[in-house]
């Protein structure tokens, strides 16, 4: 299969069409390899515009859904970005062509592990795997100007906020129930707040443990 032509094809018909003009991430995703980042027995269709499966409970979401994403975090060269649910390090890569320091962090060991090599054989010496727990965030490199939920989530869990620097983005598919379709979101904090704003309609599978929990009625 020729992938740098389904690489182009991802971009011209996928990326483009959904309004993406930022000229560092199509470039970005013109160059990086998503084939690698996914089983092989999946690569013929790694660039296809639909979320695919990585492990149990874990997604590649579609591209176009990640470039719009990208675009609304704004990721500046001196930007510090987190990754959250980095799974086999895409987004990652993606993101260590457009920012200072990239921290990815994964709960699932063999994931990141395949991350880290993964990266490491790309040459992004900007980016390092962490693993955690993804409700946790990862303080130790905080703050940060952006964080990037790689996959929906219910609500922004309260150890993040304390995390990001004053002026910081955060974004992510936020996605209030289960079979619902979910909305492309930026989050600008001040002060410990984060103002939402809604910018695209998205479908795409919660990360582990990111679900919204159903409120008790009586």
């Amino acid at each position: 299969m020729d992938f740098a032509a389904a690489r182009h094809n991802m971009v011209e018909c996928q990326v483009r069409p959904n309004r993406v003009t930022d000229g560092a991430i199509i470039e970005a995703m013109s160059s990086v390899p998503r084939e690698l980042f996914v089983p092989e027995r999946l690569r013929s269709i790694s660039y296809v515009d639909e979320a695919l499966s990585l492990a149990p409970g874990r997604w590649l979401m579609e591209p176009m859904v990640t470039a719009q994403l990208l675009q609304m975090a704004d990721v500046r060269p001196d930007d510090v970005v987190l990754v959250v649910g980095a799974a086999t390090g895409y987004t990652a890569a993606i993101l260590s062509r457009l920012a200072g320091t990239v921290v990815a962090l994964e709960s699932d060991v063999a994931l990141a592990k395949g991350a880290t090599a993964l990266l490491a054989d790309l040459g992004a010496d900007n980016t390092v795997v962490v693993s955690g727990d993804l409700l946790q965030g990862y303080s130790k490199q905080a703050p940060y100007n952006v964080v990037f939920f790689d996959g929906a989530i219910g609500d922004i869990p309260a150890a993040y906020l304390p995390q990001v620097a004053e002026g910081g983005r955060l974004v992510a598919v936020v996605t209030r129930g289960s079979g619902q379709m979910g909305r492309g979101t930026l989050f600008t904090c001040y002060g410990g707040r984060a103002s939402p704003r809604d910018q695209f309609d998205a479908g795409t599978p919660f990360l582990p443990g990111f679900a919204r929990q159903p409120a008790f009625t009586f």
